[in-house]
């Protein structure tokens, strides 16, 4: 029976969930899909071929059994299919919203690439974990025993919670620094809640505390607490603090007022839809309500930065990218939601400087840009116009360009935390530990800025280093009595 509900591509078509309306959702920060109804799920799931080499397991980060979780729930065993999602992916609802799985499982797809369209798996994976939640079938921590080791996690991000998550289930004593007032990083205060509603995030939180993970909130290392502290009253320790120095873009008027960070902007419309009160944006200084608004850059950044915009009142919102759409490094699908919306890409388009009123920025001086020769990686390379140039108005310019790693050595005054030419930390590929021993690394601020799901995968994998560096350790201490 099992079989028979499968291989259904060839006459059912792909359809994904409901998505609401541009001019309804545009109004709003909520999710802008729909869950799908059981039957459509399991009808969606059904489609997998179920191919002999799964290539969308391959190529997901964490190598989920993408596969079997379709086929459960194709066959009405949704609990299972839960299972064995779980088993792989500390956070499968939060993947299953944000995952760009256009470049990864569902792009790799066997029958997208015989043009039968992929089958649906980030909104399966999200519809299996949220009916998990609903139905109780999402089991407490609650270690078998407990150990007297501890470790520090600094950083509350997604890799740091995926160790924290998997350290304290073997009954670690863990605790987890941060800077903000809230855990969760990028998930909570980077990523806006149309792509993934905050109470999903916060729930996450709830159960890892209600499970003995301790938070030690608005906590910067190497001012409220110093590293080598950190070092003495732990056994271990992982840094996952991600990466939150914004590139910067230089030329003239670059100082004037107007032109903001995306981090800085991200986080006060995450803040204010949290309830919080922003100084910054109730001044208009991080709002773009009434504004003409240019956000330079062309990833997911850029798109949650021009989508947040839309939904701020902004008058206008353009987005310039120095190369086309066909080579932007943001997702497809993102880009289609934000024209959708009311977001217009200004292509080939490359800031040269800024235009200012009374140290007020006026307008963003553009170069027009045409694309060459392939560089290194493959990607062709921005040329200038000469004699194209021209001036875009704006009131408000968001710079999203990317991050880069803080200088993590000098601010906590460890000389000999090895770093990489770009400042990331080196940290061995497999173990995830550093030039200093029994300190860990893991997710951007080994990777530099990446995706969510390789940092669950990091934090997963230095959890099981850590556990086997400490059962080491504790195995020869019975051996020394």
């Amino acid at each position: 029976m099992a079989d028979q509900r499968m291989l259904q591509f060839v006459s059912v078509p792909r359809d994904m969930p409901e998505k609401r309306a541009p001019n309804l959702r545009k109004q709003d920060f909520n999710e802008i899909y729909a869950e799908y109804a059981r039957a459509k799920a399991e009808e969606q799931a059904g489609r997998c071929s179920q191919c002999g080499v799964p290539y969308c397991q391959s190529h997901c980060p964490l190598h989920n059994n993408i596969p079997d979780w379709l086929r459960l729930t194709a066959t009405d065993r949704l609990q299972e299919a839960y299972e064995v999602s779980q088993a792989t992916n500390t956070f499968p609802e939060i993947c299953g919203r944000i995952c760009p799985q256009d470049r990864l499982c569902e792009g790799n797809c066997v029958i997208e690439q015989s043009g039968h369209g992929t089958v649906t798996i980030g909104s399966v994976e999200k519809y299996i974990t949220d009916t998990a939640w609903e139905e109780g079938w999402v089991k407490s921590i609650a270690p078998s025993r407990e150990r007297t080791e501890k470790v520090a996690v600094i950083g509350a991000g997604p890799g740091g919670l995926a160790a924290a998550d998997a350290l304290r289930r073997k009954g670690i004593q863990v605790t987890v620094y941060d800077r903000y007032d809230r855990a969760g990083g990028l998930l909570m205060y980077g990523i806006p809640g149309f792509k993934l509603e905050k109470q999903i995030v916060q729930r996450r939180i709830d159960q890892l505390v209600e499970g003995g993970v301790k938070l030690v909130l608005n906590c910067n290392v190497g001012e409220d607490i110093t590293f080598e502290q950190l070092r003495q009253e732990h056994d271990a320790i992982l840094i996952a603090t991600g990466v939150y120095k914004s590139r910067d873009l230089r030329g003239p008027g670059a100082g004037a007022e107007g032109i903001v960070r995306a981090i800085d902007y991200l986080t006060a419309s995450n803040k204010v839809s949290l309830g919080d009160t922003v100084a910054e944006y109730e001044s208009g200084e991080l709002n773009a309500k009434d504004k003409k608004v240019v956000v330079i850059g062309g990833g997911d950044t850029a798109m949650d930065c021009v989508r947040t915009a839309i939904r701020q009142g902004a008058t206008s919102v353009k987005c310039l990218y120095r190369r086309d759409k066909a080579n932007m490094p943001g997702s497809q699908r993102e880009t289609q939601n934000a024209e959708e919306e009311g977001v217009e890409f200004v292509w080939l388009s490359a800031p040269k400087g800024f235009a200012d009123q009374d140290g007020k920025v006026s307008g963003v001086m553009v170069q027009k840009m045409r694309l060459g020769q392939p560089d290194a990686s493959g990607r062709q390379t921005p040329e200038v116009i000469e004699g194209a140039d021209y001036v875009e108005d704006a009131d408000l310019v968001v710079k999203a360009l990317g991050f880069e790693p803080e200088d993590l050595p000098g601010l906590w005054g460890q000389p000999e935390l090895e770093v990489t030419r770009w400042g990331t930390i080196k940290a061995d590929f497999r173990s995830h530990e550093t030039s200093l021993p029994g300190v860990y690394a893991v997710g951007d601020i080994v990777r530099g800025a990446s995706l969510v799901v390789w940092a669950i995968r990091d934090g997963r994998e230095a959890a099981d280093s850590i556990l086997a560096k400490l059962d080491e350790a504790a195995a020869a201490s019975v051996a020394a009595e």
